[in-house]
C-alpha cells in the first residue's frame, strides 16, 4: 500500500470518529413558512458553519420579519447556546415550543442546553417527547446519545 491512499484512509477514519462532536443544527425542521423566508436557508447555512455571530442578526431579522416561527427561534436558540448565551438560548426554545410543542430540533436542543445546565431529569423529559413525536428519527437518537454520554461522566 502506498502512503498516499494510507494517509486518506486515516484522515477519513478521523473524520469519521469527530463526525458525531460536530456542532450542526441539521435538525432544524424547515416548515412552509421558513421555506418562502429567503433568507432562513442562508442563516441556516451560517449557523450549519459555526458562524453564529453573523447568522443571530439575520436570523434576528427574520424574527423580525415573520415572528412567531418555531424554525427562527430554534436557530436563534441554538446560536445563543453555541455563544455562551444560555438565558436567552432558553427563553428562544421555550418560544419555539410555545408554538410547536412537538417540533423536533427544538426539543433535541433544549435537551442539550440541559445537559449543560446538568439537569439530565429535564432533558430525559425533551426525549420523552421526541419518542412520542417522531419515535426513533435522528433526533431522538442524537439527544438520547448525549444523555448516555452524559450519564457515563
Amino acid at each position: 500500500m502506498s502512503v498516499l491512499p494510507a494517509r486518506v484512509a486515516t484522515l477519513a477514519f478521523i473524520a469519521m470518529l469527530a463526525a458525531p462532536c460536530a456542532a450542526f443544527a441539521a435538525d432544524t425542521e424547515e416548515t412552509p413558512a421558513s421555506a418562502t423566508m429567503g433568507d432562513f436557508d442562508t442563516a441556516r447555512a451560517l449557523v450549519d458553519s459555526q458562524e453564529y455571530d453573523k447568522a443571530l442578526p439575520m436570523l434576528h431579522q427574520l424574527d423580525h420579519q415573520g415572528p412567531n416561527n418555531p424554525d427562527v427561534l430554534n436557530l436563534i436558540g441554538f446560536s445563543l447556546r453555541k455563544t455562551g448565551k444560555v438565558d436567552e438560548a432558553l427563553d428562544y426554545y421555550s418560544r419555539a415550543l410555545a408554538l410547536n410543542p412537538q417540533h423536533r430540533g427544538a426539543n433535541e436542543y433544549l435537551g442539550e442546553l440541559y445537559l449543560e445546565m446538568k439537569q439530565p431529569e429535564k432533558a430525559k423529559e425533551r426525549l420523552a417527547v421526541l419518542s412520542q413525536t417522531c419515535g426513533d428519527c435522528e433526533e431522538f437518537e442524537d439527544l438520547s446519545a448525549q444523555i448516555d454520554r452524559y450519564a457515563a461522566q
